[in-house]
């Protein structure tokens, strides 16, 4: 049999044995798209949920910032941002009273040609877009504290805007329980220092800060907190399938509109097993989102809910930019054992911005071994940072065969974290 894994831009096509105890290829439920996603979009804008239409809110407000997010979320924002500003305008907000801030969290800005490719070339020349830089600190403003007494720095051209508008898309997250909404402030666009909280070893190591939960998620609720600090007064997020393109839009109310999107995304991107996987074949859902190490922690732990103690992980990640940043590649100088690193990080022997991952990826080390193959780094680096570098995802799938046997019970999972593996 044949199946195309979502691998960078392109995909990865390999064949596999049907074997008695294989689960299937396994996808998100298939929701139908969109036929007219602009019409959608505008109608959304004029009726949103649990709020006026934006137009509405827009008129007389002196300005306006719209967080979109970075280049590694595929959000349609040519389709977005064209229309959102069409309303602004015809509310009396120009150009000139507009900015794009690019919630970038911790990760690096988007800048020349990538802009470009973000927001298109009539936005890029004719309004101002911004980055945020999480370690300016001088960019920041003190809305207040979350958490136990943990100051909350947002960016200054968001905080001290007229109107404050949200966009992104919804899909399953491994800390946040769903992305969209409130995380576009938090982390988006909050510092360092405050990210030094939110992704702190007890928040990455709690119970409820998992994939597909939002009741009791420390996280999500930090995230709610910090949006009702900074102020929201809309937003507009969306639902992808597996090829990217919409399948729902959510406007209005920024927390109401968010909590709907949820909604009709867990109706399909969660999936229960009878009884643990001995291993899986997963990848991080392809460009841009397998961009790096870092961001491939996200596929490890959408499906270790699936797979048994001393079980497998074989992901397919291309990791283009290798680990991500070269913070991130420090972290990984303190793992001499997957053990030894989450004791020295819950311990506090160090503090590395970006070392959350690197915590996510080692708790799931911890309990199944992590076999990769990918392009962005070489397979000496990564034996030495336990894993095991795969140069065939054929050959593997066959080589776990042989330990677990012809009976082994194993899944493919082509498009990594969109789709979520729990065992009942």
């Amino acid at each position: 049999m044949q199946v195309k894994l979502k691998y960078g831009t392109d995909g990865l096509v390999i064949n596999y044995p049907e074997t008695p105890n294989f689960q299937g290829v396994l996808y998100p439920e298939q929701v139908a798209t969109l036929e007219n996603p602009q019409a959608v979009l505008q109608q959304s804008l004029l009726q949103p949920i649990e709020s006026e239409p934006l137009q509405k809110i827009a008129r007389g407000r002196k300005d306006a910032v719209i967080v979109i997010s970075d280049i590694t979320r595929p959000v349609p924002n040519r389709l977005l941002l064209p229309e959102i500003l069409r309303q602004l305008e015809t509310a009396g907000l120009g150009a000139e009273q507009v900015t794009i801030l690019i919630a970038t969290g911790i990760h690096r800005p988007n800048e020349g040609e990538e802009l470009v490719q973000l927001v298109g070339r009539e936005i890029a020349e004719n309004y101002r877009v911004i980055n945020h830089f999480s370690k300016n600190h001088e960019d920041m403003v003190l809305v207040g504290e979350i958490g136990d007494g943990v100051p909350a720095y947002v960016n200054k051209h968001y905080v001290q805007a007229d109107l404050k508008i949200l966009t992104g898309f919804i899909e399953p997250h491994m800390w946040a329980g769903f992305s969209g909404g409130r995380k576009s402030i938090l982390p988006g666009i909050s510092s360092a220092q405050t990210l030094e909280f939110m992704h702190g070893p007890e928040m990455v190591a709690h119970p409820k800060t998992v994939y597909g939960v939002l009741d009791g998620n420390p996280f999500h609720e930090a995230g709610l907190e910090i949006m009702a600090k900074a102020g929201a007064d809309f937003v507009v997020n969306v639902t992808l399938d597996t090829d990217k393109q919409v399948t729902g839009i959510f406007c209005g109310d920024p927390v109401k509109a968010h909590l709907e999107g949820v909604e009709f995304l867990s109706r399909h991107c969660m999936k229960a097993l009878d009884r643990p996987l001995d291993f899986v074949v997963t990848t991080n859902s392809g460009a841009p989102l397998d961009c790096n190490l870092y961001q491939s922690s996200k596929g490890l732990s959408g499906v270790m809910g699936a797979t048994r103690e001393g079980g497998v992980i074989l992901m397919a990640s291309e990791c283009p930019e290798g680990f991500g940043s070269d913070e991130y590649r420090e972290v990984f100088n303190h793992a001499t054992s997957p053990q030894a690193f989450i004791d020295k990080i819950m311990n506090k022997e160090f503090f590395v911005l970006d070392q959350w991952c690197a915590q996510e990826t080692y708790q799931v080390r911890l309990k199944n071994e992590i076999w990769l193959y990918t392009d962005g780094l070489d397979a000496a680096t990564l034996e030495q940072f336990h894993f095991r570098a795969v140069e065939n995802v054929e050959t593997a799938i066959n080589e776990l065969l042989e330990r677990f046997g012809n009976d082994a019970r194993w899944a493919i999972v082509p498009d990594g974290p969109m789709l979520i593996l729990r065992v009942t």
